[in-house]
């Protein structure tokens, strides 16, 4: 082959490969980095295991870690536990 093609070919593929190198460092550089989702409500695991409390209040008998976690919140927002707590509610209104 000769050498002024042979250049050509060389000048070429590194022309390419420089190409490819902006494009993923464009890329890479407007990907949005996201942080792995930790959030409980989206785990199996946590709606798997047995409550923490559960052998300490007689409540939380029987509740997974996400049942447990849900209580919780209902009861720091006031929210009836039982059906005769929804029924008073409802009488009251």
């Amino acid at each position: 082959m000769k050498k002024s093609t042979m250049n050509t070919v060389i000048g070429s593929a590194l022309a390419a490969a420089a190409g490819v190198f902006v494009y993923r460092a464009y890329q890479e550089k407007n990907t949005v980095k996201i942080a792995e989702d930790t959030d409980m409500r989206n785990s199996l695991e946590v709606d798997q295991r047995e409550s923490v409390e559960a052998d300490v209040d007689p409540a939380e008998k029987g509740l997974t870690q996400l049942d447990s976690a849900y209580r919780d919140e209902w009861q720091a927002n006031a929210f009836p536990q039982t059906h005769r707590e929804m029924k008073e509610l409802e009488e009251d209104k």
